[in-house]
């Protein structure tokens, strides 16, 4: 999939706020190795320089678009083009970190048990992903994907549930995590400028529904999500938009 990374920085300072929420919990003082998972442009990844400033950095991704973008600015740290789905390295790492990138991937329990091996004895494995999939800004995505003037095209792009529930994270890692904290937060953006919830989505869930059509056809699809989501979210009196946001963020330490 084609990544823009100018699409996905217009809402930078939202994206940011549970990557650094995340990296306030992790107990981790001195770890020596670091990984982050589906890294994008580097913004996190060098977030964590800043917090380990001695530890060796690796930042992992699958898109060159986004990797072009991170190796603009930061040479002290090592960049993998990767897709994190087939991300298996030799060594372990004291802490594997993945911020908003494992809700791309498929069978979680399958995906967790394999990234805690990567996990150096001591270390920790520190996850954020979105859970947002039963809003409207994700739900229109799913209902006109699967209308019968689209289903033949984006049926099969459609994946049913990306995250699974707290509580099934928590059977999968208690078993073998010395530590484990795992939490929720709403957060209620407030977003500025016309259809905002559009051109987030338009950054993430909607972008490769939009990929896999032909110029018309995606003209057509875009327009009409547009419309839903403009209804479904509309514009405060002051001119704003309400965006509540949930995210899931878990912290074992192994």
């Amino acid at each position: 999939m084609t990544w823009d990374p100018q699409q996905y920085a217009r809402f930078s300072g939202q994206r940011l706020r549970p990557a650094l929420d995340l990296i306030a919990r992790i107990p981790a003082e001195y770890p020596r190795t670091v990984v982050d998972l589906g890294c994008g442009t580097g913004n996190v990844t060098r977030i964590l320089r800043e917090r380990w400033p001695r530890a060796g950095i690796t930042g992992v991704d699958g898109s060159p678009q986004m990797l072009t973008e991170a190796r603009k600015l930061e040479s002290n740290i090592a960049w993998e083009q990767i897709d994190v789905a087939a991300w298996s390295p030799p060594e372990k790492f004291d802490l594997v970190f993945s911020n908003a990138a494992l809700h791309w991937l498929d069978d979680h329990p399958a995906l967790f048990v394999r990234l805690c091996a990567k996990v150096a004895a001591g270390g920790v494995l520190a996850v954020q992903m979105p859970r947002n999939f039963g809003a409207p800004s994700h739900t229109l995505i799913h209902e006109l994907a699967a209308s019968p003037a689209w289903r033949d095209a984006l049926a099969g792009l459609l994946r049913a549930q990306p995250v699974l529930a707290p509580e099934a994270y928590y059977r999968l890692l208690a078993p073998v995590a010395r530590t484990l904290d795992i939490w929720e937060t709403e957060y209620l953006q407030v977003l500025e400028g016309n259809n905002p919830v559009a051109e987030w989505t338009k950054g993430t869930w909607l972008a490769p529904l939009l990929n896999a059509l032909a110029p018309p056809a995606r003209a057509a699809f875009e327009a009409e999500y547009r419309r839903r989501v403009a209804q479904a979210y509309p514009r405060q009196p002051d001119g704003k938009t309400l965006f509540p946001f949930r995210r899931l963020f878990i912290v074992a330490g192994l």
